[in-house]
C-alpha cells in the first residue's frame, strides 16, 4: 500500500518518541527533563521545512542527535568530558548502526556514571561527536496548528444538509473499523467522502502529518497507515465527544482516538487525535 507523505504507523511513532524518552532519561537521570527534551527535539524537526525534513533519510537518527545535543546543553560536562571522551572512543564499536548503539549503551549497565558522563558518553559513543546539532530552522515560526475553520465549516453545512441518524452513525463507524482492521482501501475509500479530509492533531510531540490529507482515496491510505495492524495495537469503537468513534491502543494504553463527521452515507471529515497530552485523560486510572 502505498503511504500518504510521511505517514507512519502508529506503532513505530510511539516505539520511536520511548526510544528518545528512554536516551535522554539515561542521559539526564530525570523523567521529566526527558519530556521537556523530547518536547524540544520534535518542535526542532517541526520547525525544518519540508524540503529540509525530507533531505532527512532517517529521522530517528536525527532526533536521537537533537536529544543528545540538547541533553548534553542542559549539563555542565565541564568536568568530566576529557575522561568519559577517552572512555567512549575506547569502548565504540566498528560497523554497527546507529539504533543498534543506542540500544547497547542503553542495555550497560553505567550507574557510576554521573548524568554528564553519560551525556558525553552517549554523543560521542554513539553520534562520534560532543558537538552541538544544527538544526537549520531560519527563524521559522512554530507549526501553523490554526483551526481549519473553512473545512469545519464545509463539514458543517454537508452534516446539515444531509443529516444521519444516530443508528446510521454507528453502523458507519463500525464498517469504517472493520475497513481497517482487513486493510481493505477500497472498501475504507467507499464509505469516504470524494473530498473528504484527515486531520491529524499531534500536538508536535509525535511525528505525524503536519497538513490536512484530502480526497477519499488520500485519507484511506492515510488512515490504513497509520493504523495499521500490529501485534500490540487494537482498534475498537468507542464514545468520543458523544458519539461513535474509533480508539486506538498500543500496549494496553489510549494512543489515538478518531472522530468521525459523517454526513448521508459518507464520511466527510476524519479528526485524529496523537497529542500524548490530550490523551492523558484516557489513560486515567477509574476511580
Amino acid at each position: 500500500m502505498e503511504p500518504v507523505g510521511d505517514t507512519l504507523p502508529i506503532a513505530e511513532l510511539l516505539d520511536e518518541r520511548r526510544h528518545l524518552l528512554d536516551v535522554a532519561h539515561w542521559m539526564l537521570g530525570s523523567p521529566v527533563a526527558a519530556e521537556r527534551v523530547i518536547d524540544e527535539a520534535y518542535r526542532e524537526w517541526y520547525e525544518l521545512s519540508d524540503q529540509q525534513r525530507a533531505r532527512i533519510r532517517t529521522p530517528r537518527a536525527w532526533l536521537i542527535q537533537v536529544v543528545g545535543s540538547i541533553s548534553l546543553a542542559r549539563l555542565d560536562v565541564s568536568d568530566h568530558h576529557g575522561d568519559a571522551q577517552g572512555s567512549a572512543r575506547g569502548r565504540r564499536r566498528r560497523g554497527t548502526g546507529l539504533e543498534d548503539e543506542v540500544d547497547a549503551v542503553l542495555r550497560r549497565t553505567v550507574d557510576a556514571l554521573s548524568p554528564a558522563e553519560r551525556a558525553v558518553l552517549v554523543l560521542d559513543d554513539l553520534l562520534g561527536t560532543t558537538g552541538p546539532t544544527t538544526a537549520d530552522s531560519l527563524g521559522r515560526p512554530e507549526p501553523d496548528r490554526a483551526e481549519p475553520v473553512d473545512r469545519a465549516r464545509h463539514s458543517l453545512r454537508a452534516r446539515q444538509a444531509r443529516p444521519a441518524s444516530p443508528r446510521r452513525q454507528d453502523e458507519i463507524v463500525h464498517a469504517v473499523r472493520q475497513a481497517c482492521a482487513d486493510e481493505d482501501t477500497g472498501r475504507l475509500a467507499s464509505l469516504l467522502d470524494q473530498e473528504a479530509t484527515a486531520f491529524f492533531d499531534g500536538g508536535g510531540k509525535v511525528r505525524v502529518l503536519t497538513r490536512p490529507v484530502t480526497g477519499g482515496e488520500r485519507v484511506a491510505r492515510s488512515l490504513l497507515t497509520l493504523l495499521a495492524r500490529h501485534p500490540r495495537t487494537t482498534l475498537h469503537t468507542g464514545s468520543v465527544n458523544g458519539r461513535a468513534g474509533l480508539v486506538v491502543r498500543y500496549d494496553g494504553q489510549v494512543a489515538a482516538v478518531v472522530t468521525l463527521d459523517i454526513a448521508g452515507s459518507r464520511v466527510v471529515q476524519v479528526w485524529v487525535v496523537l497529542n500524548p497530552d490530550k490523551l492523558r485523560s484516557w489513560n486515567q486510572p477509574l476511580p
